[in-house]
């Protein structure tokens, strides 16, 4: 994977990213505790053969480093776009899942000139009591077990259907790989939850000028549905689409995750003529 050094916050940060396929730019930008591979694969898969894809590692995930202070949301906007920088990218198609989507939509208020569409899934406004104290829960057990954290979160990320349907192997073949995931990022699991904590980026939703689909899942137990109903509802002419499943619906249910977004970069590439 190539590497950028951008500044931030306290100093410079070494952000490496996946980059591959041809066509118009297509910036993915990954959730808590993941990483560009294993949020990204089937949506790398489906749209590579169309879209020149890039999707940097924030800080806390993979071998991107940084200062090590607290992790901020504008220095995760300037890793992504460093990274679409160094990768030739004047502008680009946006995708975010979960902290990634915050992330996304703030540098699509922030950047608006280099944004042709977003699509944000599970993200949020701000971050309220009932999320604060989640996301404080997880910083907390992750610093006594990776493993404990992932359990939990193998009945929190989930909707209905997918929890009703799994049998003891299927939570234990889960809960091993997300607690590999999480062990791979060491401290950056820790560190990108108090990150969540203090989200807040309604000043950026104005700003937002490129067509924009709000992406919720109607069992998300973690960003629940009413925040995206509040991101739908402040950033202009916004398109709100709900379906099935919760959370963690990358994982859950790829085939549905990918055919959403695919759907929706499809229209917005079939009236965007190329650069």
């Amino acid at each position: 994977m190539p590497s950028v050094e951008v500044p931030v916050t306290g100093g410079t940060s070494t952000v490496n990213y996946l980059v591959t396929g041809s066509g118009p730019g297509l910036v993915l930008v990954h959730g808590t505790g993941a990483n560009a591979e294993s949020n990204w694969a089937p949506l790398v898969e489906a749209v590579s053969d169309r879209f020149t894809v890039v999707a940097p590692d924030l800080s806390g995930s993979g071998a991107t480093t940084d200062p090590g202070g607290p992790i901020l949301v504008p220095d995760l906007v300037a890793q992504v776009l460093g990274a679409a920088d160094h990768a030739g990218l004047a502008d680009f198609h946006l995708v975010g899942h979960s902290l990634g989507a915050v992330v996304a939509t703030a540098l699509a208020g922030a950047r608006p000139e280099r944004v042709r569409s977003l699509v944000a899934h599970a993200g949020w406004v701000r971050t309220d009591p009932w999320m604060a104290h989640q996301f404080d829960l997880w910083a907390r057990m992750a610093r006594v077990d990776h493993e404990l954290v992932s359990r939990m979160l193998q009945v929190t990320a989930m909707g209905d259907d997918t929890l009703r349907s799994r049998s003891h192997a299927d939570f234990a073949e889960a809960t091993a790989g997300f607690t590999a995931m999480l062990g791979a990022s060491k401290s950056g699991f820790i560190r990108q939850s108090e990150a969540d904590v203090e989200v807040d980026i309604t000043a950026s939703l104005p700003n937002i000028t490129a067509p924009t689909l709000v992406f919720s899942s109607e069992g998300d137990r973690i960003a629940p549905p009413h925040q995206q109903r509040e991101l739908a509802r402040l950033i202009p002419n916004a398109e709100l689409v709900v379906v099935p499943g919760g959370h963690g619906l990358p994982f859950e249910n790829p085939d549905l995750f990918v055919a959403t977004v695919v759907e929706y970069l499809d229209r917005q590439t079939a009236f965007t003529p190329a650069p």
